[in-house]
């Protein structure tokens, strides 16, 4: 399955920024969509596959700023390149602290604009993949019985079936048939890989998770 292009979001209101921009972007490939406002965003959404957003700092209406608190808040991942021409200290400060990835100041060298957004882009596939990987395991996780969820909770913490019998009230051999189908149903043999399953799943936000 071939991975989604590579998308460069470029946000300014400058029209002559945006085209310049524009051209180098897809000078070197990128498909890119560029955008006026933080509201054309919104309404056009996020592309599937790796993406990069290339923000100016101060926009009508929601600043970049802004907009970088509220994906934060939203739990949003996107990473973000801040440009602007009325940069200082405490703004750069404030966007590296939010996690951007780079803040440059116009009038800026095209390669550190396209090092940035190659950076960009390795992050985030980073974070698809990661987020795929943990729609696997959630996927098998629905797929367990109550029972099996309850028996995932206490094997992954290295107790033996015996104890986990005697946890549950069950006996030990209906201890082991569960253990052996939440081997076979999260698609591991081994109890360490089973383990970073688990802390996988609880890790994810809103993720409810049986205990004994």
């Amino acid at each position: 399955m071939t991975e989604a292009p590579a998308t460069i979001i470029v946000i300014d209101d400058d029209p002559e920024i945006r085209e310049a921009l524009g051209s180098l972007l897809r000078s070197v490939g990128f498909a890119v969509n560029l955008l006026a406002s933080v509201g054309d965003f919104l309404r056009s959404g996020r592309p599937d596959g790796p993406t990069c957003l290339v923000l100016d700092v101060r926009l009508p209406g929601q600043s970049g700023l802004d907009f970088q608190l509220a994906l934060s808040r939203e739990n949003i991942q996107l990473p973000i390149v801040f440009i602007t021409g009325h940069g200082d200290i405490p703004m750069s400060v404030q966007a590296m602290k939010g996690g951007a990835v780079e803040f440059l100041t116009k009038p800026f060298r095209d390669q550190d604009l396209l090092d940035a957004v190659h950076v960009g882009l390795a992050r985030d596939r980073v974070w698809l993949e990661n987020e795929k990987s943990l729609a696997t395991v959630r996927a098998r996780f629905d797929s367990l019985t109550p029972r099996e969820r309850e028996v995932m909770a206490l094997v992954v913490t290295g107790r033996l079936n015996k104890q986990i019998a005697g946890d549950l009230g069950v006996s030990e051999i209906t201890v082991k048939v569960h253990r052996s189908q939440v081997m076979q149903k999260m698609g591991t043999r081994s109890l360490p890989e089973l383990a970073r399953m688990a802390d996988k799943l609880m890790l994810a936000p809103g993720k409810p998770q049986t205990h004994s």
